[in-house]
């Protein structure tokens, strides 16, 4: 195997001479271009803090590349904050931001030949994109995520984003005071780092561990511990492995492989995001997974991490807890696990997970002979109102049966201000519709709306139906992905104010309850919305996005 297996198309023989010069002229060397091009695909960003630390750790990535006989090229992709933009229009912009950073990375790398590739990823979009594009590419590469925030500290309370979004529910609703929401909003972000519980971000890390792509116990690191550096300057030196090994992303992402991710993120309760993400990285990568397999491993996985949004602890205390090696150690115990995936270590996970410390009397991961629950966060519902399946996250509830009248809305902003102005009344199953891939376009998530319903001491009482998705921070009875969404047609579309609706998790089912001459009737005068993006990366988007049952990939 050569030691330069694509890069040497630019960089030998004297036909190669305008392109050494124009390389020559950012400063490599001779010696610089004999070596092995390796691209360092940085999501780095100046907005939100997610990402803002990342050019630091890509200089350390580069100095573990340069002292392992690489040559190292730095470019950056785009990144938009959730967080930032949540409850307004740009949150449109989020979901198809990642397949930008898949293609960008993607062109990037095919451009200019490079032999390998590490990527630095720090929040909800950029972590399945990286992924995406390795997918793509399938030169040997690997993933480091920039890591957790600190948890914010107000008095004794341990503070996240997901407690800014639900004081805005607590302050409309006159449950906190002017001075206590203001206090919140300033101590909750205390510097970088991606949201603080298991929220999207950090699902997506665990993925990346669990899955193969990073090495185990580096994306835990929270953002700003001392060990991150090492972290990124031993990754650097990691991918000089793998382009030696000529280990590739499709040695990694194996079907048994992804088993461990869903496993993984029924096991730590995380987000409704990761269904999406890991159903459009399948794709990229031709395994053949279905949105019913995520229920089929969750009801047989127990729920052992107590982490927010619905436990107590942050990411950067399940890190101190033992981090993501102590989840993987404790589920491989169970038999959970296909513990001989190869990783990007060269290990397999079962092997790679044998450095597993827990700290002593931590009480973040629970034994698997002593979960939180039973059985995994996620379930899969199916009915007629929702023909291709739709995600219900149920570690963030207790609720197994809700039956109520629909509150029907067209976009996001108009049911926000229902709840926001107290509205919406116990009992009520709130519809939020054309927020889908292609209605959105973009499918925003709705944690606006499912936060200040949980502010408002609703969260159990009050239902949410939308074909656009949710934040990771997300509690409550909450069900999202409906496919086929309002736009294509979808069941959703044809609700109407007072129907009633059933949330069956026993049964897996997502029932309105309308028969079905009426709703024939209904589909009849139901006309398509005029698309709200005809031209751009909006207007593309919505006309090539799939539906979210397959992940809302572009073709």
């Amino acid at each position: 195997m050569s030691w330069k297996p694509n890069s040497y198309v630019i960089t030998e023989g004297p036909h190669r001479a305008p392109a050494r010069a124009m390389l020559k002229a950012t400063g490599l060397t001779d010696d610089d271009l004999r070596r092995p091009i390796i691209g360092v695909a940085n999501t780095w960003i100046e907005i939100g803090p997610c990402n803002y630390h990342l050019n630091r750790l890509a200089a350390k990535v580069k100095e573990g590349i340069r002292a392992a006989g690489g040559t190292p090229l730095e470019f950056n992709t785009v990144s938009i904050s959730d967080g930032i933009s949540m409850g307004a229009e740009g949150m449109k912009a989020s979901l198809i931001s990642r397949e930008v950073i898949a293609d960008s990375i993607e062109l990037v790398a095919r451009g200019n030949h490079f032999d390998a590739l590490v990527c630095l990823s720090g929040c909800d979009k950029t972590n399945p994109g990286v992924m995406m594009a390795l997918a793509r590419l399938d030169i040997p590469g690997l993933v480091l995520y920039g890591g957790s925030i600190q948890p914010g500290k107000l008095g004794d309370r341990t503070l996240t984003i997901q407690d800014v979004f639900e004081a805005v529910g607590a302050y409309t609703s006159g449950k906190i005071s002017a001075e206590e929401f203001a206090a919140i909003e300033n101590h909750a972000c205390p510097g970088p780092g991606a949201c603080g519980g298991q929220f999207t971000a950090n699902t997506m890390s665990t993925i990346m561990e669990v899955i193969g792509i990073s090495p185990l116990g580096f994306n835990s690191i929270p953002a700003t511990a001392p060990e991150k550096e090492q972290a990124a300057y031993e990754t650097g030196r990691m991918v000089i492995d793998l382009l030696r090994a000529h280990l590739r992303p499709s040695h990694i992402f194996t079907r048994r492989a992804f088993e461990n991710a869903i496993t993984a993120v029924a096991a730590s309760g995380g987000s409704t995001n990761a269904v999406l993400h890991l159903l459009a990285l399948a794709w990229e990568v031709g395994v053949d997974l279905e949105i019913d397999d995520f229920d089929r491993i969750s009801a047989r996985t127990p729920l052992i991490a107590d982490l927010k949004p619905f436990g107590r602890y942050t990411a950067a205390e399940m890190h101190a807890a033992g981090g993501i090696p102590l989840l993987v150690k404790r589920l491989l115990e169970g038999g959970y696990l296909h513990g001989d995936c190869l990783t990007v270590t060269g290990k397999t996970l079962a092997e790679a997970a044998q450095s597993a410390v827990e700290t002593p009397g931590q009480q973040v991961i629970h034994a698997v002979d002593r979960p939180l629950k039973p059985n995994g966060g996620l379930v899969i519902l199916h009915g007629n109102l929702a023909e291709e399946g739709c995600v219900h996250k149920i570690a963030a509830n207790q609720v197994a049966y809700f039956r109520g009248p629909a509150r029907v809305f067209d976009c996001e902003e108009d049911a926000m201000a229902a709840v926001t102005s107290q509205k919406i009344r116990p009992g009520d199953v709130v519809v939020i519709r054309y927020e889908g891939p292609k209605g959105g376009p973009g499918m925003r998530e709705m944690l606006g709306v499912t936060a200040a319903i949980a502010g408002a001491g609703l969260g159990e009482q009050v239902a949410l139906l939308t074909d656009g998705r949710f934040s990771g921070a997300t509690r409550g009875i909450s069900v999202g992905h409906i496919a086929p969404e309002a736009a294509v047609g979808g069941t959703i579309a044809l609700v109407q104010d007072g129907d009633m609706i059933t949330i069956d998790v026993e049964k897996r089912q997502l029932r309105l309850e309308v028969d079905e001459a009426t709703l024939e009737a209904r589909r009849k005068e139901w006309r398509p919305p005029k698309p709200r993006y005809e031209r751009g990366v909006m207007g593309k988007y919505a006309r090539t996005v799939s539906s979210a049952a397959r992940g809302a990939i572009t073709q």
